[in-house]
């Protein structure tokens, strides 16, 4: 049997890239583990006045003013409660450092793009865009974020398109 037959896998599809994992309320979300730079426990950062809720506000990383969003405000989870797990994921998205608030971070894993199914249309309901699909690994369902379509998006406004 060749390549060129139906039902083969190509090259790309068996390279696996790792993901952080990490947890908002009940779920579970996966993010690149490229994007990652830094993963700090949660001070409390320094105010901006008129920020939307979502921007907690702004900490000094080593000279670098680094805004940080809270992801559970961004996604509406009911209860946004600081715990000693709280942590914040410093992301390094398009040349621009942002840090965002979790709840816990978990583990990293690798995927190959095979894993990763697209997500169901939910059509006008809620914007899906930011979803790169869903996973199972390990009886665990993952919620695989394009984090950089996220912090580039119009109402974050933290940072031009991403590339």
């Amino acid at each position: 049997m060749d390549n060129s037959q139906a039902g083969t896998v190509a090259d790309e599809d068996l390279v696996a890239s790792e993901f952080l994992t990490f947890t908002l309320g009940a779920e579970e979300y996966a993010i690149d583990i490229l994007k990652v730079q830094e993963i700090r426990g949660y001070e409390a950062p320094t105010l901006i006045a008129n920020a939307p809720p979502f921007i907690k506000g702004v900490i000094n990383l080593r000279g670098i003013i680094v805004p940080i969003v809270d992801l559970r405000i961004k996604f509406n989870l009911a209860q946004v409660e600081y715990t000693p797990f709280t942590v914040v994921i410093i992301l390094n998205v398009a040349s621009r450092v942002i840090g965002a608030v979790v709840d816990s971070v978990s583990d990293v894993i690798s995927m190959t793009p095979q894993q990763i199914r697209p997500a169901p249309d939910f059509s006008a309901s809620f914007d899906t865009k930011y979803i790169l699909g869903l996973a199972t690994v390990d009886n665990r369902m993952l919620i695989v974020t394009d984090i950089a379509q996220l912090m580039s998006s119009r109402d974050m406004e933290l940072m031009d398109a991403a590339e």
